[in-house]
């Protein structure tokens, strides 16, 4: 008998107790919201997967490809592929240029796509200096503030160049071996090693399909819309990966396409991605002979 009632006080406990919660809980609502704030159950941490559902199993397989070898955000990744696709789909006449590779990660997703289309006989141009990041100005500032030439300055005096990210150093040999390992023909890959404003008047392709732009400075991102962007078929894909966090990389952007009609759609923080409209080509046209005088 003792041990019934004993059960029954313990039961009348919890019922108290479970009361006192509730007004508990119903109080600190109360006060939470009357202050501007709302009282929510904690949501179950999400996979990538997850959180991306309209990524293919395709996508995720070239993402997990390429990511060891590139700083690129999974959007920006996801934007090398989906471009890649658009210009097949389209039939956009020209070759694949990228203007700062790095390790090739980058290029990589883009030469896997084409393959998976079965499409390998554009030509894959990628330049570099293959011995790291050339040299700032004080027009090349991060969006935050931050001087480019003393982050640059700093990490050559305490980094090991292999493994800083502010140098981003990685041989012409290494990212050979990286786009190798595609499985694109590298009879089609075109490396050309020096500082752009020294290639690409040399050395750069009749017709574009695809610009990719990710040399983070000013006079690097200024030369090269002024000799690639004529060059980029109507239709064409041009992707700026700095000008979100550049200042030099946004203003040269900016100065260029004072006269040529762009939107850049935000990618991320960063990037952005614009389409060329067939009106635009007549004028940048005009500017590239201009500036080739």
């Amino acid at each position: 008998m003792s041990t019934h009632k004993s059960l029954w006080a313990i039961h009348e406990a919890f019922l108290v107790y479970l009361d006192v919660v509730h007004m508990m809980r119903r109080f600190i609502k109360l006060l939470l919201r009357r202050t501007g704030y709302e009282l929510c159950p904690i949501a179950p941490p999400q996979s990538l997967r997850d959180e991306n559902p309209d990524i293919t199993d395709p996508e995720w397989e070239v993402y997990a490809r390429v990511r060891p070898f590139t700083m690129l955000s999974l959007e920006r990744i996801l934007t090398n592929v989906r471009a890649i696709d658009y210009i097949v789909r389209s039939q956009i006449p020209g070759d694949i240029v990228e203007c700062g590779v790095w390790r090739g990660g980058s290029s990589m997703a883009m030469a896997l796509t084409l393959a998976r289309h079965g499409d390998t006989c554009r030509r894959i141009w990628m330049y570099d200096t293959y011995a790291g990041m050339t040299d700032a100005t004080s027009a090349d500032v991060s969006h935050s503030g931050a001087s480019a030439v003393a982050l640059l300055d700093a990490a050559r005096r305490y980094e090991t160049p292999e493994r800083s990210l502010v140098l981003a150093y990685a041989s012409l040999g290494e990212v050979q071996a990286n786009m190798r390992a595609t499985g694109y023909p590298l009879s089609f890959i075109e490396f050309v090693k020096g500082p752009v404003e020294q290639t690409l008047t040399r050395n750069a392709p009749d017709q574009i399909s695809l610009l990719r732009i990710d040399t983070d400075w000013y006079r690097s991102t200024k030369h090269e819309l002024v000799h690639l962007y004529p060059r980029l078929s109507p239709g064409g894909v041009l992707i700026i990966d700095d000008y979100g966090h550049w200042q030099g990389a946004r203003r040269a952007v900016d100065e260029y396409c004072t006269d040529v009609p762009l939107f850049l759609n935000r990618v991320d923080y960063t990037a952005r991605l614009a389409i060329k409209l067939p009106e635009a080509t007549s004028e940048a046209t005009r500017r590239c002979i201009h500036a080739e005088k």
